[in-house]
């Protein structure tokens, strides 16, 4: 009879290799992916096809365990911002909030001077 793996299989040191010995990178990825897959098991048969499903065959049916199982098996990439990519996301927010702004200036202006 085959064991049910658990959260310490994958064991946690591997896992904590492969973020950068970060437990909450681990925390994080981890719980982001399993919100993912429990996403895709739901929406199942509803036509949704914006969410990648398990890339491991797993024994367990936990959404955690099997996102713990993808990362340790390199089925599963983060990308930790850089500093730069960070404040060019911010700029990038920013200018796209005041176009919005802009815009809504104009729409006010352009309704005024149909009102007069």
């Amino acid at each position: 009879m085959a064991e049910r793996p658990t959260l310490v299989d994958p064991p946690i040191e591997d896992l904590l290799a492969k973020v950068d010995a970060s437990r909450f990178t681990l925390v994080a990825v981890a719980s982001i992916r399993a919100r993912q897959i429990n996403e895709y098991y739901n929406g199942l048969g509803a036509g949704h096809g914006g969410v990648i499903p398990p890339q491991v065959t797993s024994l367990s049916n936990k959404s955690l365990s099997i996102a713990m199982e993808e990362l340790f098996e390199d089925k599963l990439e983060y990308h930790r911002p850089t500093p730069e990519e960070i404040e060019a996301e911010r700029e990038a927010a920013a200018a796209a909030a005041e176009a919005r702004a802009d815009a809504l200036d104009l729409d006010a202006f352009s309704d005024a001077l149909r009102d007069t």
